[in-house]
């Protein structure tokens, strides 16, 4: 009986480092940085986010760009339809590739930093960044991935310039910038 009960303790135990982990949507966030007339910073997020870690370290994370949220509800249906044109481009995706087996092999509490290249897919272009990640094993069965530093993307790279002129025109702005820090704070579950 002892026996049994090792060999079941040690299989759940195991568990996690052999499912695959999925985003809590709830306790994570991917927030970005918009700047307009040279000097009004604002911070704007994406409500809407799905994403997975799977055993051979395959990153994906999907954005749900309808989800955008700036506190004006005009400008996020501009953004929606005039930028991010969410009628053909719905989501952002951003994936990776990383050897999980360190991060599993983390105690609850130990962290682990991590520079990884990203590959990002926003309005039908791609781009890769090299991204400054900060892993916490919180528990069995949770990590937290935090961006140490923001990932600043141009809109010029995924053709979002000519939209985001279109937004400076309509609400009669001097300059909107095509450099826009993206961060994020995610917490993975077990499955």
């Amino acid at each position: 009986m002892l026996k049994l009960s090792a060999f079941l303790l040690a299989a759940c135990a195991a568990l996690p480092v052999h499912a695959d982990w999925q985003l809590d949507n709830e306790s994570s966030r991917l927030s970005f940085i918009s700047t307009k007339a040279t000097h009004i910073t604002e911070v704007n997020r994406f409500r809407g986010l799905r994403g997975s870690v799977e055993d051979d370290g395959k990153v994906r994370l999907q954005v749900e760009l309808e989800t955008v949220e700036t506190g004006i509800p005009l400008r996020d249906e501009r953004l929606r339809k005039q930028l991010f044109e969410i009628a053909r481009f719905a989501e952002a995706e951003i994936s990776a590739q990383l050897d999980f087996a360190p991060l599993v092999a983390l105690a609850p509490g130990a962290q682990l930093e991590l520079r990884l290249p990203l590959l990002v897919n926003l309005h039908g272009h791609s781009h890769e960044y090299r991204s400054e990640l900060l892993v916490t094993r919180l528990d069995d069965r949770r990590f937290q991935v935090v961006t140490l530093a923001p990932l600043v993307l141009n809109a010029a790279d995924f053709g979002l310039a000519e939209g985001l002129e279109s937004l400076r025109a309509l609400a009669g702005l001097p300059a909107i910038s095509l450099a826009v820090p993206v961060s994020a704070v995610l917490i993975f579950n077990a499955r």
